[in-house]
């Protein structure tokens, strides 16, 4: 994207804090959102080193919710997720199970699992990973949550564009 993609503004909202209110709206809490230094947000845990990748982001929100039964994870350039996706997944989860949103047949986020599992994940996982390669690993722990919405993931200029002409 050529900058921080939590930082962009879309429909007068921060992606950062529109994700943490969609994850308070759908029953999260409490809710961590990890930032880069000098960013600020309710509940923020700040990796010192984000350009080591998304797993060492992933890290940090896991070791702050280490006292929660579940964790739902929620990217912040994904505004296209709602708090009725996060209420599915929530409501998909059991306990030593991956509960992942999915979208017309792909999986996308949330996902909710235990902190041990998102351990085992991050053990698993390439530096801009998180729980891919878990998922592959132990493919019967996952329930797949069909859910509408669109997962729509702003990863370049040219998708946050797309994104913000369908909403004008």
């Amino acid at each position: 994207m050529g900058r921080p993609k939590g930082e962009l503004v879309v429909a007068g909202v921060r992606l950062l804090d529109r994700a943490a209110e969609v994850l308070r709206a759908g029953g999260c809490d409490p809710v961590f959102v990890v930032v880069r230094p000098g960013v600020t947000a309710a509940g923020a845990v700040v990796n010192p080193d984000p350009a080591s990748g998304l797993r060492s982001s992933l890290q940090l929100g896991i070791d702050a919710a280490q006292q929660c039964e579940a964790v739902a994870v929620l990217l912040a350039d994904l505004p296209g997720v709602s708090a009725d996706a996060v209420a599915g997944v929530l409501d998909g989860w059991r306990p030593g199970r991956i509960a992942v949103a999915t979208y017309e047949g792909v999986r996308g986020h949330p996902i909710v699992m235990s902190p041990d599992l998102w351990r085992e994940a991050i053990a698993l996982a390439a530096p801009d990973e998180g729980a891919r390669a878990l998922q592959r690993a132990r493919p019967e722990l996952v329930d797949e949550v069909p859910l509408p919405g669109d997962p729509a993931d702003l990863d370049t200029p040219a998708d946050l564009e797309r994104w913000l002409a369908r909403e004008a």
